[in-house]
């Protein structure tokens, strides 16, 4: 946001540059090398603002006491299937082996085995460590190779030893929270014929004493895994799965687990995500997980990964990098030259029409589409003026609404004489930014999968205004990242990746004429308010996909002619269209917007930690004390 900064953020960056170590000056320049001065200015200034809730505290609160993890330790589940934990261990430093281990010891689900692979036989220490465990827990097994086989193999020889209906994959370093296992077979009871599970993430620092990072994930979202593995740990797989999969391949080293991942994904039936976090990624200076840039290979084959992944799904599309190493864009090339029915509602605003329609002829490549303006009860010469004059353009048909605003009602009755194969609704005060967008978000909706798409939309002062909707956001739904800078990427840059979602504006949003039809059209009992929001969610229904693509990028003034919600009449009806919306989506409000996290906040637009009621109490600083003990055994 384009505020004065805050005198808590002067001390941030105060704490920071005494911080700065020799190594953290030299990643500095490399990173300034990879985007340019400018880029790099933006992203210093995203990785360190601080956190409206610090993720330190939070954490801390966040973790079972040692008295829930014993209740669950407890717990006799009906289905309680053997989960295999394959390990492919290289060279480990013994304490980090240790700790893996007792992550697994101390677990509060107990069918399981740990499954060894160790590849570095001569290294005596691990080989003690090794039979240690082995000795002492049945379940703890490994296996010797005569040598390296890198990654791949290596993983392929653990799946070999695996005897468990599920197959979990996890790295020689990291650690798995106590209560891992226990969530992944708790959410299986309601779900016994899911085929692959996975979790959500942190880091944490090398000696454990701080966790940071965390990444908390929408439940399975097909275009966000096109373009990042955000999937990655902990993913956890039925074994007919892997082996019908194939397992780990050594072309894609690197990415091999993106590789995986989309060949799980694609032989699944159901994928299940538990918005828990539930695996510590341990970082190192050297790793990925702290320096992208020092491993080039392995974002190439995170590229040949998508690349194939597409070329399996029958999918055309062109993969490329993001100026963010590991996130990746997929353009999808339209397929011949379908009309779009662009569909404008208007009253009066003869100036703001009039340079939407210049903008559609002038920045705009994609060319096929006829325009409807929908004439709502303008008052003005001028405007009246104005369409006469557009009377002789014979890709503009003007229709007349004589009733009242009815924002619903309106783009239903211009549908009905659209003759496109494609709608594309679009308010009168938008403006593209780059001329490519609508064949940008064509080519995105001619997926077979996909019903509408929604475009990054940008107030003129260039904060975003739109960047996808989250239910529940503000009590029934809201914009991502409004206000923040459009030159920033935002939480793991979900302002900048194309994505699913459950809800986009219709101030741009494009959508097959039969998905519309096939949804009933707009609500009208929603004449003004959520009436979009109400339209996704009845595609997604359907079964369809709801896309945000942040590379159609338009200009937007939000809701220039429409007025202030300030009249008693006006506040009554926002009123009623609240209360439709709680009736008819309870669900998804109560169970949360299964594209974004119910860690994350509600009242914020930039994926903030919500607030852990008492964290910061004398009964919040006994639960992390008490969440300490609970993994004191692995640190």
């Amino acid at each position: 946001m384009s505020k004065k900064p805050s005198a808590g953020g002067k001390i941030q960056w105060t704490k920071m540059f005494r911080k700065l170590s020799p190594y953290t000056i030299r990643k500095g320049f490399r990173y300034m090398k990879h985007y340019g001065p400018k880029e790099f200015w933006i992203r210093l200034h995203e990785r360190f603002e601080p956190e409206e809730v610090p993720y330190g505290p939070w954490y801390r609160a966040y973790i079972p006491t040692e008295e829930t993890l014993e209740t669950q330790g407890k717990q006799k589940f009906d289905y309680s299937p053997l989960i295999s934990i394959a390990v492919p261990a290289y060279q480990t430093p013994v304490e980090f082996l240790r700790q893996m281990i007792e992550s697994l010891i101390v677990q509060t689900y107990s069918n399981w085995e740990l499954c060894i692979i160790n590849a570095s036989p001569d290294n005596e220490e691990m080989q003690k460590v090794l039979a240690e465990y082995s000795a002492g827990d049945s379940r703890v097994r490994f296996c010797n190779l005569k040598e390296n086989l890198g990654i791949a193999e290596n993983t392929n020889r653990a799946f070999a030893m695996t005897k468990g209906e599920f197959v979990g994959l996890l790295d020689h370093d990291d650690l798995l929270a106590p209560n891992a296992l226990y969530e992944i077979v708790k959410i299986l009871q309601d779900h016994p014929q899911a085929d692959a599970l996975y979790t959500d993430e942190d880091k944490v620092t090398t000696e454990l004493d701080e966790h940071f990072q965390p990444h908390l994930k929408p439940d399975f979202n097909l275009d966000l895994l096109r373009s990042n593995n955000y999937i990655c740990h902990f993913f956890v797989v039925r074994k007919s799965i892997v082996e019908k999969a194939g397992g780990f391949r050594k072309e894609f080293d690197g990415a091999q687990d993106y590789d995986f991942i989309f060949r799980c994904t694609e032989n699944a039936g159901e994928v299940l995500h538990v918005p828990e976090i539930l695996y510590h990624w341990r970082t190192h200076k050297a790793s990925t997980a702290d320096n992208p840039a020092s491993k080039m290979y392995a974002f190439e084959a995170g590229k040949r990964a998508i690349e194939a992944h597409l070329e399996r799904t029958g999918t055309k599309g062109e993969v490329s990098h993001t100026q963010d190493l590991g996130f990746y864009r997929v353009k999808y090339p339209v397929q011949g030259k379908p009309l779009v029915s662009v569909i404008i509602p208007n009253k009066d605003e003869k100036e703001t029409l009039q340079t939407c329609l210049e903008m559609l002829e002038k920045n705009t490549v994609y060319q096929n589409f006829e325009i409807i303006i929908v004439e709502n009860n303008s008052t003005t010469d001028e405007i009246f003026r104005y369409y006469k004059e557009l009377s002789g353009n014979r890709k503009i048909h003007l229709l007349r609404w004589g009733k009242e605003f009815n924002y619903s009602a309106i783009n239903n009755f211009a549908a009905a004489h659209a003759k496109g194969e494609y709608l594309l609704f679009l308010n009168n005060d938008v403006k593209s930014i780059n001329p490519d967008w609508l064949e940008e978000m064509l080519g995105v909706c001619q997926r077979p999968e996909v019903g509408g798409v929604g475009a990054k939309l940008i107030y003129p002062d260039n904060t975003i205004q739109h960047a996808g909707c989250v239910i529940g956001m503000g009590g029934i739904a809201g914009h991502m990242f409004v206000d923040m800078p459009a030159d920033r990427t935002g939480y793991l840059h979900k302002a900048s990746l194309l994505q699913d979602m459950s809800a986009v504006t219709a101030a741009c949003l494009l959508m097959k004429k039969e998905v519309f039809e096939q949804a009933g059209g707009f609500t009208e009992e929603l004449a003004v308010a959520f009436n979009d929001v109400d339209l996704c969610l009845k595609v997604r229904k359907n079964g369809y996909l709801i896309v945000y693509d942040p590379y159609a990028k338009l200009y937007h003034m939000e809701s220039k002619t429409r007025g202030a919600e300030d009249s008693k009449e006006k506040v009554r009806r926002f009123q009623t269209e609240i209360e439709y919306m709680r009736c008819h989506w309870i669900d998804i409000l109560k169970n949360g917007d299964p594209c974004y996290n119910k860690n994350l906040s509600l009242t914020k637009w930039n994926y903030s930690l919500k607030p852990i009621p008492g964290m910061e109490t004398e009964a919040g600083q006994k639960k992390e004390k008490t969440g300490r003990k609970s993994c004191r055994k692995y640190q």
